[in-house]
């Protein structure tokens, strides 16, 4: 990758406290500044907004960026200003007097960012009044609210296209943490974007960790989960609006700070639970959908569905909140197939047979991932159509516990024929339910009417509970043995395999229903540190974070704490190399933190952390994609990852990534072919002081030199000799 052009690393140390770029920011940022449009789809906390930010500091006019949420455009205008960047917001929640200074500041040339809401955008009076103010991008976060096909579409969104004819010179930038291929193509072809640079960043968040745990007393579940963890923060998912008030009053009760959130609470009261959320003085918000986009809250440790979400988009999307940091974050999901049930009901009131039909095939697909005996990584990657290689990642239930197996194909077979025995009689299928009221030989008045007593299948599976049935039943449609429908009325249908399977009496495997353990997990992205000092370090940021009346993180964030309470900086020299210490934030909280360490160390001696604080799981050998295969075939051969990667067209982080992902499947390769012995004592070192779970801080002590991929592939080497 080249280096970034020497005017921009100086202003992301200044004003962002960072000296190297994240991965695909410096490209994005490269082509918005030659006037490109661009279409960037970066993960949750993979820096989104340092792509339209840095380039306004670099620019005479403005930046005007297009949010959904008040609560979005406060959070990062606090964050911008905070770091000594002129920007502001107009919406709704300003008084008149607010709104004509800024106003006054706009016309003045006085601020390099100006984030809108997409209603106010088309207003006659805005709109001449945006023309005159010298605009040079416009940036639309959360541009998957574009599409009817994405989980959050907002119809105000679709007006922003019009602004293309009124800047037919000024370039756009949509960008989105979340979308599928098909909302992708909306969000392009209806913002009219031209020839547009398209990123696409990889989906997959190592250090979150994925868990579905079997729903059994829920509440008794969610309270043992927050009381194991009594400092966290995090988010809990609910269906209804009342189940989020129940939940968040029983928690109080229980001495678990809490509270709701939901469209059904006035602004107000939805504006000040978030703030205390976002403050840390509660820390667990109790949540519909409704919650959550417009939180830029980095130390969210913690996400738990207590409900079915509706669709795998929705669900990534929600999960996505925890770790944004990049420090380890843990993504519960509370599974019962009756919940599936509740779903049902609501989307059989839709009277759209189009919407009907979309809404059953999404819930089909989160049950899917819910229920699967796969790598979770795997099933939620390949939704987007990603491929992860490894052979499982290590960091969710079924890699971390895989669930027991057995033999099935007595099971299969009766189910499979009770499905055709059923249609050969009648003539047309039935539901899930039905076939497994038959198989318990129960006595109902659809068995009774169809005389479904008759089949040679009624009655015949009373080895198994009906939720034993039920979910033999799902197994087998995702073991592609059945199909189930999407209409009105969904019925199963044999597939040519299932009708193979059953004239040939072939073994079937199938998995047992998914337990709870609770599995200790050494997560990706941990940074080891003295936690006493960290502690104290958070009071301190808490107590001037609520002298300013900002939220905490907006000081610093638990990266920077944590690498604080790592490597206890003892000047200013040591504290500027802290991740996230620009100039404007040394200056004024430099002196306050250093004192900090200085006292916790005048009592307390220094600590030391060797380099097992951090360890990648490492799968079994497997085998390799084709791609990442040939790549590693090509390296053993000799060749240098630029030579594989211009002969193949690919780009180089793309080689790197290859062998990485061929280090934790278990392959060896020649370190030395990359990089020499005092090189690698060189990345050695940097990750000792950083955390190895903390490529970006060690990039940043390490300047310009390695690539981030070649530090991904030290990192794995050096994990695969520990062991």
């Amino acid at each position: 990758m080249k280096s970034a052009a020497p005017e921009l690393l100086p202003l992301l140390k200044q004003y962002f406290g960072f000296t190297s770029f994240r991965p695909l920011q410096e490209e994005i940022i490269r082509d918005s500044l030659a006037g490109k449009d661009i279409f960037a789809l970066l993960p949750t906390g993979g820096g989104k907004s340092l792509c339209f930010q840095l380039p306004a500091l670099t620019r005479d006019g403005l930046t005007v960026v297009v949010s959904p949420l008040i609560a979005l455009m406060k959070d990062q205008v606090d964050a911008l200003q905070a770091s000594g960047i002129a920007a502001t917001f107009l919406n709704s929640s300003l008084t008149q007097d607010e709104s004509r200074k800024r106003l006054r500041g706009l016309h003045n040339g006085e601020y390099k960012l100006l984030y809108v809401a997409p209603e106010r955008l088309m207003l006659s009076g805005f709109l001449t009044d945006l023309q005159t103010w010298n605009v040079q991008l416009i940036a639309i976060d959360e541009a998957h609210c574009i599409s009817e096909w994405g989980h959050d579409f907002r119809p105000e969104y679709r007006q922003i296209a019009d602004l293309r004819k009124h800047f037919p010179g000024v370039p756009f930038m949509a960008l989105t943490a979340t979308a599928t291929g098909r909302v992708r193509e909306d969000i392009v072809s209806h913002l009219k974007l031209r020839e547009p640079k398209i990123y696409v960043a990889s989906f997959n968040r190592p250090n979150l960790t994925y868990r579905v745990l079997a729903k059994n007393k829920p509440y008794d579940q969610l309270l043992s989960f927050l009381r194991a963890r009594p400092k966290e923060s995090g988010i809990v998912y609910c269906m209804s609006r009342k189940s989020t008030e129940r939940l968040a009053a029983n928690l109080s009760e229980d001495g678990v700070k809490a509270k709701p959130y939901h469209a059904g609470l006035t602004p107000k009261e939805r504006s000040e639970h978030q703030e205390l959320f976002l403050r840390d003085d509660v820390r667990v918000v109790c949540a519909t959908i409704a919650f959550g986009m417009g939180i830029n809250k980095p130390n969210v440790r913690f996400v738990v569905h207590y409900d079915l979400p509706k669709n795998v988009e929705g669900y990534y999307q929600e999960t996505g909140r925890a770790g944004r940091d990049g420090l380890p974050g843990e993504c519960i999901l509370l599974f019962s197939p009756g919940d599936a049930v509740k779903q049902t009901v609501f989307i059989d009131e839709k009277t759209d047979p189009h919407e009907r039909q979309v809404a059953r095939e999404q819930l089909q697909q989160m049950v899917h991932y819910a229920e699967c005996a796969n790598c979770r990584r795997v099933e939620l990657l390949a939704y987007f159509g990603e491929e992860f290689s490894a052979d499982g990642c290590g960091a969710c239930d079924n890699c971390l516990s895989p669930r027991e197996t057995f033999d099935g194909t007595l099971a299969a077979q009766k189910f499979l024929s009770c499905v055709f025995r059923i249609r050969e009689k009648n003539g047309f299928g039935v539901g899930l339910n039905h076939v497994v009221e038959v198989l318990a030989g129960a006595d109902t008045e659809k068995i009774r009417n169809w005389q479904h007593a008759e089949l040679s299948t009624y009655g015949i599976g009373k080895e198994h509970s009906r939720p034993e049935w039920a979910a033999i039943g799902r197994e087998l449609i995702r073991l592609g043995f059945l199909r189930q429908t999407t209409e009105k009325f969904s019925v199963l249908e044999l597939t040519n395999a299932g009708a193979a399977i059953l004239k040939s009496r072939s073994k079937v495997t199938l998995t047992k229903p998914a337990v709870a353990p609770e599995t200790k997990v050494h997560h990706i992205g941990e940074i080891a540190c003295d936690e006493a000092l960290f502690e104290r370090l958070r009071e301190l940021r808490k107590k001037i974070a609520d002298e300013r009346d900002v939220p905490a993180y907006i000081v610093f964030s638990d990266v920077a704490l944590r690498q604080m309470a790592r490597n206890y900086p003892a000047n200013e020299a040591e504290f500027t190399r802290i991740s996230g210490v620009g100039e404007k934030k040394l200056r004024e909280f430099g002196d306050a933190f250093l004192s900090e360490i200085a006292l916790h160390l005048a009592t307390n001696a220094r600590q030391i952390f060797a380099e097992e604080s951090f360890v990648v799981p490492i799968a079994q050998r497997s085998s390799l994609g084709d791609t990442a295969r040939e790549t590693l075939r090509r390296f053993r051969a000799g060749a240098l990852p630029a030579e594989i990667a211009s002969s193949r067209d690919l780009v180089v982080g793309t080689i790197y990534g290859h062998l990485a992902t061929a280090i934790e499947a278990g392959e060896a390769i020649d370190l030395a072919q990359l990089i020499d012995a005092e090189a690698q004592a060189e990345i050695a070192a940097a990750f000792k002081r950083t955390g190895w779970g903390n490529i970006v801080g060690a990039r940043e002590l390490l300047g310009e030199k390695y690539d981030y991929g070649l530090l991904r592939v030290f990192r794995a080497a050096a994990n695969a000799r520990r062991g």
